[in-house]
């Protein structure tokens, strides 16, 4: 009787040496992408992105894209669009509104590129504060309070009136406005992750309070002041619009967006093409940060 030795598994139960391993095996050790990069990967994300970067890059490129400077004077008032030299047209004392527009765009993203992180960093700094005593807490709680019963256009006014017209006032009004709203996302994200279970099992290891707070804490409640950013530097704009627009910003003729449009008020109906310019770059630079300010909420949700 003849008996059977069983056969050795075939080759293709195995995986051959050197072959590539199976999109599966690939997907499943793939690092998962950080959601900061995801939110700006989306539609989302990429139009405000492009919008943005438009508008900045004007800004930025003003001295070369410019023909004139944003106080030279011209024979030519309130010229229209096309005008040779002149190609969105002139202002009522003959300046270019191109140039105009154009250095308005770098003035307002200066203004805001130091107003929104200075709130950000005092109302963090607030906020650390409130966490490390219940009776800091309920002091750092009340002078938010105080800010916000002001109204935007009166704590405008009142800066304006002790520090007087001028990019500074319009900085310090900004950074003020903002200063409750990252502070009491970064208090409410440092009382969540104080009740995690990794955060009591370092307190039990011995690990001091600082070190728990700076390793531990900080880093798993910054997500929401992230999007705060975005929507801040939108609120930002129109901050600086309006004090402009009422004439408590910064001094003519140094030109910034809502100096332009309100410079532009009087000649609505003899020339729209005034308002055009400033109106359309801020619904241009609010659109995209609105944009990523929702992309980056979305994506720190999941």
């Amino acid at each position: 009787m003849t008996t059977t030795t069983p056969s050795p598994p075939t080759p293709a139960s195995s995986p051959k040496a050197g072959a590539p391993a199976a999109p599966s095996a690939r997907v499943a050790t793939r690092r998962p992408r950080h959601p900061y990069r995801a939110a700006l990967a989306t539609a989302r994300g990429r139009t405000g992105l492009v919008l943005v970067a438009l508008v900045v890059a004007a800004g930025l490129l003003a001295p070369l894209l410019a023909g004139h400077g944003p106080t030279d004077q011209s024979g030519q008032s309130l010229a229209g669009l096309g005008t040779p030299g002149h190609p969105l047209g002139t202002d009522d004392l003959g300046r270019d509104l191109l140039a105009r527009l154009l250095y308005g765009i770098r003035a307002d993203l200066g203004i805001i590129a130091v107003a929104v992180p200075l709130g950000a960093a005092l109302g963090a700094l607030a906020a650390l504060l409130a966490a490390t005593h219940p009776a800091a807490d309920t002091v750092v709680q009340r002078a938010f309070d105080l800010v916000l019963a002001f109204p935007g256009l009166i704590l405008a006014l009142a800066v304006t009136a002790v520090l007087g017209p001028g990019p500074l006032p319009v900085v310090l009004v900004i950074a003020l406005a903002e200063i409750p709203a990252f502070g009491r996302l970064l208090r409410t994200g440092i009382l969540v992750q104080r009740e995690r279970e990794y955060v009591t099992a370092a307190r039990v290891g011995g690990t001091s309070r600082g070190r728990i707070l700076a390793r531990h804490i900080l880093p798993n409640a910054a997500d929401p002041l992230v999007v705060q950013i975005a929507v801040s530097l939108t609120v930002a704009v129109f901050i600086e619009g309006a004090m402009s627009f009422l004439g408590v910003g910064v001094r003519p003729p140094q030109p910034t967006l809502g100096a332009v449009l309100s410079q532009s008020m009087p000649y609505l109906a003899q020339a729209p093409h005034f308002a055009a310019g400033p109106l359309v770059t801020v619904t241009v630079l609010v659109l995209g940060l609105s944009l990523i300010a929702e992309a980056l909420n979305r994506e720190t949700r999941r």
